[in-house]
């Protein structure tokens, strides 16, 4: 059946406190979709963010960011004497340092009450609590936080070195990860009414799984075998990928190479856990970057750039079998975007993953415009573009008058002859053989660069900040997708 979805970042909801959350507007947004017959929702990775704000690169690829917890529902369920007072409310822009410091005392009186109501004694904390990685996950977040912030491989041995020894913490950092790990109880139970809401509106959620994790992050503390480091934790290697599209010097990531060996002896069992909990918060899962599952681009650490590197090739298939063995209903989808070998789509083909194109990527790269763009694929995922590229209205503005003649003669062709030019390209992506359409809301929108998340190969500010201030518009125009939508036959 051929569906309808939309690319919406949590953050990027409206807000009473500056920054998306799992609250009245997730709910709203969630009967928008339903009431345009949209059936799935893209988002982007809920993980704690790390360096630079980039949710691909988190602290944790289990823990959910506690930025995103709702305080209204929090004082709804008398955690909270009350709402807290707007801050930053029509705010185009996430300001993640402001928004946690506006947050922090709430999110601490809520534990403080949860605490007062033996709220660790129900049942369904202990369950949630005796997860193994949710202690880790709070102790990891309580020693950084008492050696001021720095990277888990700059701390003293005793706390570099915690997962191998388990040594008594002191009351203060014992009480810091308890404080952790409710923020994290929080997180699941909210984010689970969400799905369940999605869900029961006939909505699939689709999360998006990173490739490698952060360096600083719990996942290469607490595991520290799975990765190629040295002794004192830092990568040997680290992953990118070449010269490509977005930079003449490759894309230095900067995540530590996986040690393949060491995982194949343990059963891939960093993978399954990692998948399997996964498979709990989302329908479907998006694996970003899967070439790597074929081929890894493998930097030296001491190298400034991406240009020095050599591809590896990874346990794919054998990675991929176990996952499927081993978590009942996974539901995965390829990011199979760049210059790839053809092993690439064979794995993926293999496991009849959906894959991805990208509408500006191919008319960009193909130089040409052409009916047979991708359009009688079936399995696969068809984007105007994605939260790494240019919204359509900002790459139609930087054509020249004569290239915009030229596609818009070509939209004309092939049959999305009438509307605005955004709404011709999403007429056009929806008519697609393609068994998934989606398009991300800033093109929805119709945004230019105002609406442009991220550039891949920068970091910090404006990337990841895109905030919608609120409803109004987005109301409008999904009303106008929900049209198209029926019209295409997606509906």
């Amino acid at each position: 059946m051929r569906e309808a979805g939309v690319l919406m970042p949590v953050s990027a909801l409206p807000s009473r406190v500056g920054a998306g959350e799992l609250g009245e507007s997730a709910f709203h947004f969630i009967e928008l979709l339903k009431k345009n017959h949209v059936r799935i929702w893209q988002i982007l990775p809920l993980n704690p963010v790390g360096y630079g704000n980039s949710p691909y690169q988190p602290y944790s690829s289990c823990a959910g960011d506690d930025i995103y917890i709702s305080l209204d529902t929090l004082a709804e369920e008398g955690l909270l004497k009350k709402s807290p007072m707007l801050f930053l409310e029509k705010c185009k822009k996430v300001d993640y340092e402001r928004v946690r410091q506006y947050r922090e005392p709430y999110l601490r009186a809520a534990f403080m009450a949860f605490v007062e109501q033996k709220g660790y004694e129900k049942p369904e904390y202990k369950e949630f609590a005796a997860q193994s990685w949710v202690y880790e996950y709070g102790v990891f977040r309580a020693l950084k936080k008492a050696n001021n912030g720095a990277c888990w491989n700059e701390w003293p041995e005793e706390d570099r070195t915690w997962p191998e020894n388990r040594h008594v913490l002191d009351t203060e950092v014992e009480a810091e990860a308890r404080y952790q790990m409710f923020l994290q109880y929080i997180f699941y139970t909210q984010w689970m009414k969400v799905k369940k809401a999605a869900n029961e509106a006939g909505i699939q959620i689709m999360g998006d799984v990173p490739f490698y994790v952060g360096q600083d992050s719990v996942d290469v503390w607490g595991g520290k075998d799975n990765f190629l480091l040295d002794t004192d934790g830092r990568p040997i290697f680290i992953a990118g990928v070449p010269p490509d599209y977005f930079s003449a010097v490759g894309q230095r990531w900067g995540n530590p190479i996986y040690d393949w060996e060491h995982m194949k002896e343990q059963g891939y069992q960093f993978w399954t856990d990692r998948i399997g909990y996964s498979n709990k918060l989302f329908d479907i899962i998006r694996i970003d970057h899967f070439r790597a599952f074929d081929t890894y681009w493998k930097i030296p650490a001491s190298c400034p750039t991406a240009i020095e590197g050599e591809w590896i090739e990874a346990p794919g298939y054998e990675v991929i079998d176990i996952l499927q063995e081993k978590i009942p209903g996974l539901n995965l989808v390829a990011e199979d975007l760049g210059d790839l070998r053809p092993e690439v789509l064979t794995l993926k083909d293999h496991y009849h993953l959906k894959g991805m194109k990208v509408f500006l990527f191919s008319v960009e790269t193909g130089g040409k415009y052409a009916r047979d763009i991708f359009h009688d694929v079936e399995n696969m995922i068809f984007y105007t573009g994605t939260h790494d590229n240019d919204t359509v209205m900002e790459w139609y503005g930087r054509l020249s008058t004569a290239a915009r003649r030229k596609f818009r003669k070509f939209l004309k062709r092939n049959g999305a002859k009438q509307g605005s030019v955004k709404d011709r390209v999403l007429a056009y992506i929806l008519g697609n053989q393609a068994e998934y359409a989606i398009i991300p809301m800033a093109d929805i929108l119709g945004l230019g660069k105002e609406g442009h998340i991220n550039t891949p190969g920068t970091i910090g500010s404006p990337n990841w900040e895109w905030h919608l201030p609120d409803f109004v518009q987005a109301e409008k125009e999904l009303a106008s997708y929900g049209r198209l939508i029926v019209k295409t036959g997606r509906s």
